[in-house]
């Protein structure tokens, strides 16, 4: 039995190399262990062991439960390279305590592939998409970028390489890299989809060198219409860049997005950062429908959208940190986000018509923030000269619930 005052589990980084890779701790982990967990693909490269030895079941989550259940015995867990960059010992921890374990990291396939490239690893954009969708690259095609990417198989190699060149980056250079570090490594520069060979084996990471005409995704708020599908329910761009600079986006947060029509305000607040969380709610299906498929076009599938009208279909969500309401601004739904928004939470709110002006007017005297008018025109042909054509102005609010 293992000493009750020392962790009980080990998570071992693992490598193609199998043992001959690891670090004196990792083997005295290995050498000592009860029982050892990994996947097939990890425990065809071990070595005889005093251990028992089992297979970890997929889907991932099935294994936490057995490996939970040999708590207190020496226990090995091999898991990819370094467990904690898109590795399972993320996962592993949220079960745990700090004091049961401990991780020996081994050399990340990020690490290897940029060795493998002659990249510098710190401005190299690293994405794990074994078990994530494809299209969440989109954001990082930008022409001169250096991405690494993780890959299931393959398969999701040739569904890469497709995505990029019809994103317009048809340009692009492919590294693919498989098992590396181990006997079997390869390495293979393709150019585009239709050089890509049908043998590529799994673990797979692919190098992507950036290039061609694009269209990128600009850095700042405010993506140009056509980037969105919609049927004219679109905060227009000028006026979605300074709603966007009022919600304020910080890393982490959470944005409730009423009446998203297209799902362009809360698609650029996930855009922000890698790590906020937007909820949708339209109560239109086929605009519902049209915001998840810009969502997932521009790479942020995450976006969640609650097809209802509001306030009733705000339901129990989690309380955000930012409320836009770009539709069915009504005295009901104020009443209510005042009800069940906790303080702190920032409030912008879009009228263009002579009624929601006069709400939003209303509740700025009673509640405070700020009221701005919005007017926009564009140049336009006048006969065979040009003049101002003006857009519905905007009135937003802005203040803290």
């Amino acid at each position: 039995m293992a000493d009750v005052n020392a962790p009980w589990l080990t998570i071992v980084g693992w490598g193609e190399s199998g043992t001959s890779g690891l670090s004196a701790a990792s083997r005295n982990a290995l050498e000592d262990a009860d029982v050892v967990f990994g996947a097939k693909r990890h425990l065809r490269l071990l070595p005889e062991l005093k251990a028992s030895v089992r297979e970890w079941p997929v889907p991932f989550a099935d294994g936490i439960p057995q490996l939970l259940a040999e708590r207190g015995r020496r226990v090995v867990m091999l898991v990819s390279g370094d467990p904690f960059w898109f590795g399972a010992g993320t996962t592993l921890s949220k079960h745990l305590d700090p004091a049961e374990w401990r991780a020996e990291s081994a050399p990340s396939t990020f690490s290897l592939a940029a060795s493998r490239l002659g990249w510098a690893l710190e401005t190299c954009q690293c994405l794990g998409l074994h078990a994530r969708p494809l299209t969440r690259i989109r954001p990082y095609l930008q022409p001169g970028r250096r991405l690494i990417v993780l890959l299931r198989d393959g398969e999701a190699v040739a569904e890469l390489a497709r995505l990029v060149e019809r994103y317009g980056f048809a340009g692009s250079t492919l590294a693919v890299l498989e098992a590396l570090g181990g006997d079997q490594e390869r390495h293979r520069t393709l150019a585009g989809a239709g050089s890509l060979p049908d043998d590529i084996r799994h673990p797979v990471a692919v190098g992507v060198e950036v290039a061609g005409e694009g269209p990128a995704l600009p850095l700042v708020p405010g993506l140009a219409d056509d980037f969105f599908e919609h049927d004219g329910q679109i905060t227009k761009q000028a006026v979605r860049a300074v709603t966007l600079s009022a919600l304020a986006p910080r890393a982490g947060e959470r944005l409730w997005d009423i009446g998203t029509g297209s799902g362009s305000i809360a698609i650029e607040w996930l855009l922000a950062h890698p790590a906020n969380q937007a909820v949708g709610f339209e109560r239109s299906p086929e605009r519902a429908e049209r915001a998840r498929l810009n969502a997932r076009n521009l790479g942020v599938d995450w976006l969640d959208v609650a097809q209802g009208a509001a306030p009733e279909v705000l339901g129990d969500r989690p309380a955000p940190d930012a409320v836009f309401i770009g539709g069915g601004l009504s005295q009901e739904l104020l009443d209510t986000l005042w009800r069940v928004l906790p303080a702190g939470v920032r409030v912008v709110a879009n009228a263009v018509t002579l009624e929601s002006e006069a709400l939003l007017a209303h509740w700025q005297q009673e509640q405070g923030g700020e009221l701005l008018r919005l007017e926009l025109a564009a140049a336009a042909p006048i006969g065979g000269r040009r003049g101002w054509k003006a857009s519905y102005p905007i009135v937003q609010w802005r203040t803290v619930r």
